[in-house]
């Protein structure tokens, strides 16, 4: 959705004052490669509140402020996160609307900001970033500005932090993009919503992940918002190891066969009622269900924030299932799956934890919130834009237009 104007919350934290803790932590921090640290939240949650932040079986582990990572005025957006398989260390990476920051969470209690990679052009509010073999892929919506490539094993090696970075490779067959998609099982990315193929998926082989190939591009299905690529392992035998690119378009679900990249192939497509802006999806882990969210729903129909669910076991014939509406009204942006639980980030009402593990009799169940946003709970487009549930710590990554980097932890 593409909204320019954000409000901004002050913060008690100074720039000076958190760069020294940084560095004192830089130059402190344990030199054993033994991946996670066991940290204590700074703040815990106690009595429905983690540092004035409202919550229920989340602690805050720590914050790092937007102008920390960005700098004076500058704008949260999309996050990702990286473990070195060589230590087991933890990163967040957080974009913002002018770079790309890169923070060791390792200690999860002590983060430390280890630099950025500045925007290949302009600023936007749009970045988006994901991983590959070790290495960073970032879009923006700046013209000109292609993907970037970062080597993320670099930040094994940082003296003084925290430092600017340059791009190890810039991929410039396409400008500007929304997002990018990649499937980690083929060495495929997918940018979306870009300047080319009419909106539609653009194909680029990272294989090698600092020459990335153009590979083609699907643009039948004109723009695509954001999408989900698999190598399919679901209920559907007729598409087993095939790859599959679930594609959230604007006004329906796409699903598309793209094992062929010189032959793309529609399988099928569905929608819905109310549809406001068809925002993102994910599959839950065994394929059987597709969990979408969609933007723009709560401002045009006036309800609580809305998930949907379809039945995507026969891919040629995906089925509506359910809909969850939450507690308020905030609006939902990203989700993801791990396990039985759909974890997402709802604008001014933080990240959400839903228990989906009932999903075949229709029931889905919040069991866990932290809200980063304490001004209210409006539909408004302030507060968490992303959230990455996937670190084997249980850290949980919160990336916040107005706070910028939270860490949290499922209370214990």
């Amino acid at each position: 959705m593409k909204i320019t104007v954000f409000k901004r919350q002050t913060y008690t934290y100074t720039i000076i004052s958190f760069l020294f803790i940084s560095l004192l932590l830089s130059g402190c921090s344990d030199d054993d490669n033994s991946g996670n640290v066991n940290s204590s939240p700074q703040h815990p949650c106690e009595n429905g509140f983690a540092n004035g932040h409202p919550c229920n079986g989340f602690d805050l582990m720590s914050q790092i402020p937007v102008d920390i990572l960005g700098g004076d005025g500058a704008e949260g957006n999309d996050s990702w996160g990286w473990t070195d398989p060589q230590t087991g260390k933890e990163y967040a990476l957080v974009g913002t609307n002018v770079n790309a920051a890169f923070v060791d969470i390792t200690d999860a209690s002590n983060p430390i900001l280890l630099g950025t990679l500045p925007t290949a052009t302009s600023n936007s509010p749009w970045r988006d970033i994901k991983v590959y073999n070790n290495h960073a892929f970032i879009v923006s919506e700046a013209p000109g500005h292609g993907m970037q490539v970062f080597d993320l094993t670099r930040l094994r090696n940082v003296a003084n932090p925290p430092e600017t970075f340059t791009a190890d490779a810039n991929y410039n067959e396409f400008g500007r993009a929304h997002n990018i998609v990649i499937n980690e099982d083929s060495g495929f990315a997918y940018a979306v919503g870009s300047d080319t193929y009419s909106g539609g998926p653009h194909f680029v082989n990272i294989q090698n992940p600092t020459s990335p190939v153009a590979a083609g591009g699907y643009a039948a299905d004109a723009y695509s918002h954001d999408a989900q690529v698999v190598t399919y392992n679901g209920p559907d035998t007729d598409y087993t190891g095939k790859e599959i690119l679930i594609g959230s378009n604007e006004n329906e679900v796409v699903i598309v066969d793209v094992t062929d990249k010189d032959n793309p192939v529609q399988i099928s497509t569905i929608d819905y009622g109310n549809i406001g802006y068809t925002h993102q999806g994910w599959f839950t882990e065994d394929k059987v269900y597709f969990i979408l969210g969609d933007e723009v729903d709560e401002i045009s129909f006036g309800i609580n924030s809305r998930t949907i669910v379809f039945n995507f076991s026969d891919l040629d014939n995906p089925q509506y299932h359910m809909e969850y509406l939450g507690p308020t009204a905030a609006i939902d942006h990203n989700g993801y799956v791990v396990g039985n639980t759909f974890y997402v980030a709802n604008y001014t009402a933080g990240l959400r934890a839903i228990d989906i593990s009932n999903l075949d009799a229709g029931i889905m169940t919040e069991t866990a919130y932290i809200d980063t946003y304490i001004a209210d709970d409006n539909t408004s487009f302030n507060g968490a834009w992303n959230i990455y549930p996937f670190f084997e710590s249980g850290n949980i990554v919160v990336s916040d237009i107005n706070g910028g980097l939270f860490i949290v932890r499922p209370s214990n």
